[in-house]
């Protein structure tokens, strides 16, 4: 609802005021506290009643509470001495006077913003970064409070799949413990990321906590600490830290939250998070719901960049894991979507990703490179862009690049859903060193990780074979056969076409040996 009284519009939905259809600009604590003096028009409001409402029962003075009085009343054209509108009940609290109309509520825009419903609105999440509120700071680290969120919203704001509030608006919730209710209805944002930045002893620790506003239930909180003298590599770490923990932690709320609701009523980007949970299974059953939930997405949203991604990464699976009879059509299906991701959004790093992987499929690894380059270029904090890098470095022997990139990924997300992968790669190009006992502790680890499929599994085979652990390879052996029982050489180096021959040579002849 939308209470009306004269020529201005008070929306406690949208957290917001407007006069003759155009919006006034107020702290959010003199907006509470109209809000609460017109919802309680009926009877005068206390002073009590107005601490408890506006600052949650904290001690405030007086003059604070004068203070929010006097900006309410500028804001709807009243004074101390004309009180039209608040009235003071002198010694005892306040009384709002005109007349107020309720009407329906219409769901319009400000200042460029689509408000909808707060019970669980549907396309793109989205997030408010708030001020870190401050604990024993250092006067000349006091900037910190802001600098740190400042950063989060740049980073952020590569995403392509997270809208986040302009630091504008967010920044206008300072005061300690923001009330959730009020962020969520003035921002319209899904979650929250808030925090609490101290020193002592020269020693800085930021706490920073993600709320999802609906259910008000916390999804993820962390602490990073470091000295001041190492202010600068801190503030880095928070930023890369974060963007990893946002990369799993949302959607994977977005695909539960999806799931839990009617099927019928799912929008194109529910479609498109519950798909990303069974993307990274890497099973043949998992990749075709994936598919289908993209297809559902596209077909709901046929300008949706990201869902066309995710069609390209479940051909790309098919193609990479031979999970089609077909290899060839979905090696040139994962090139069809990825074309059109790019068509519809350029600047996705999904979207170069998905393309990037495409020219794997077609041993053409100096193509695949330029494409990933780009990905990580638009999102330096993107985890599986680097990995990505590292595989193609690891196809061309460059074992420097490639240690490097996924010494990147892993530090940007250790718990990553192709962490297989990172680890999988490691060893190969610690094979391509003729390391082959370090390749074969690090295929191990690869191949036991969550995810790992049946070429993981050929990995360590032939690591463990070429350092002389023919038990371990031999466990292998069994567990590719169970997996995939008509693996072959040929599927290991489609799937991994290294331009080194000389460990070609070593894999394939260890394979062999092992009745591939």
């Amino acid at each position: 609802m939308t209470w009306a009284f004269g020529d201005f519009r008070l929306d406690p939905e949208r957290f917001q005021l407007s006069h003759c259809e155009r919006p006034v600009r107020l702290e959010p604590q003199v907006l509470t506290l109209l809000i609460h003096l017109v919802r309680n028009r009926d009877h005068m409001v206390s002073k009590d009643e107005i601490v408890a409402a506006v600052w949650q029962g904290q001690a405030v003075s007086d003059a604070s509470i004068s203070s929010r009085i006097r900006s309410a009343r500028q804001a709807v054209g009243d004074n101390g001495v004309r009180q039209a509108v608040i009235r003071t009940v002198h010694g005892r609290g306040f009384r709002f006077i005109p007349e107020v109309s309720t009407l329906p509520l219409e769901h319009a825009s400000v200042e460029g913003i689509v408000h909808q419903p707060l019970d669980r609105p549907g396309g793109r999440p989205s997030i408010a970064v708030l001020p870190l509120q401050q604990l024993g700071m250092l006067p000349e680290l006091a900037i910190l409070g802001d600098a740190i969120p400042h950063e989060i919203i740049e980073a952020l704001s590569r995403l392509r799949w997270l809208a986040v509030i302009a630091r504008g608006s967010s920044f206008r919730f300072r005061q300690v413990a923001a009330d959730l209710d009020l962020v969520s209805a003035a921002l319209t944002a899904r979650y929250v990321l808030s925090g609490i930045i101290e020193s002592h002893n020269r020693i800085i620790a930021v706490t920073l906590e993600l709320t999802d506003t609906s259910s008000r239930e916390m999804l993820w909180a962390d602490r990073l600490v470091a000295p001041v003298e190492d202010i600068g590599d801190l503030r880095a770490r928070i930023v890369a830290h974060l963007v990893s923990a946002l990369e799993a932690h949302i959607p994977f709320n977005e695909a539960r939250i999806a799931r839990l609701s009617d099927p019928t009523g799912l929008d194109a980007w529910a479609n498109y998070h519950i798909g990303l949970g069974h993307l990274y299974r890497f099973t043949t059953d998992d990749t075709a719901l994936a598919q289908v939930c993209f297809e559902r997405a596209v077909k709901l949203d046929p300008h949706f960049a990201r869902a066309h991604a995710g069609l390209s990464f479940t051909s790309f699976l098919d193609a990479f894991l031979r999970l089609t009879p077909d290899p060839a059509l979905a090696t040139r299906e994962a090139r069809r979507h990825a074309e059109r991701s790019l068509e519809l959004d350029a600047l996705d790093p999904f979207a170069n990703f998905t393309m990037g992987r495409t020219f794997w499929l077609t041993d053409e690894p100096e193509v695949a490179a330029d494409w990933l380059a780009r990905a990580t270029a638009l999102n330096p904090n993107y985890a599986q862009g680097f990995y990505a890098a590292a595989f193609t470095d690891m196809l061309n022997g460059k074992a420097a690049a490639s240690f490097t990139a996924l010494d990147t990924s892993l530090h940007l997300s250790p718990l990553d859903p192709l962490l297989y992968g990172i680890h999988g790669v490691r060893a190969q190009m610690l094979i391509q060193q003729e390391d082959h006992e370090a390749a074969a502790s690090w295929a191990d680890r690869a191949a036991t990780t969550p995810g790992a499929h049946y070429l993981i599994a050929m990995i360590a085979l032939a690591a463990n074979g070429l350092a002389g652990r023919h038990d371990q390879a031999a466990r292998w052996r069994r567990q590719v056969h169970r997996r995939k029982p008509d693996a072959t050489v040929a599927d290991y180096f489609a799937a991994f076409p290294t331009r080194d021959t000389a460990s070609r040579a070593r894999i394939a002849m260890e394979l062999r040996r092992h009745g591939f």
